[in-house]
């Protein structure tokens, strides 16, 4: 195992953004059902349009966040501990805008938003 953090954090990533697209067969709500590959993709070009894509926000998609809900996908900003349910891909440039700035320049910053 190694411990990448330094080397992580002198290339200047701040914030990690993660996009749940869990499929599954199932009765129960899913992420993929609800826009979940399309919200990622949302998020994507927001931070692109930004020039911050992979180099100080990253993004993954993921498994089940366990905030399943069929209106909408399930979103985390990590480090700055944000959970977000019932994400459309209208409403990523509104989320993203509230946790980053218009401009993406509150990254690595907990803003007064963000400290409830």
């Amino acid at each position: 195992m190694r411990d990448r953090t330094s080397e992580v954090r002198e290339r200047g990533f701040t914030d990690h953004v993660l996009v749940c697209t869990n499929g599954r067969e199932s009765e129960y709500a899913a992420c993929a059902d609800a826009h979940g590959p399309a919200v990622y993709d949302a998020v994507s070009e927001w931070l692109r349009d930004r020039d911050v894509f992979w180099s100080h926000v990253h993004v993954a998609e993921t498994s089940c966040l366990g905030l399943c809900s069929a209106d909408g996908t399930a979103v985390a900003i990590h480090p700055r501990n944000r959970w977000y349910s019932d994400v459309t891909p209208e409403e990523v440039p509104t989320l993203l805008r509230a946790e980053f700035g218009e401009d993406a320049s509150r990254l690595g910053v907990e803003t007064a938003n963000n400290q409830e």
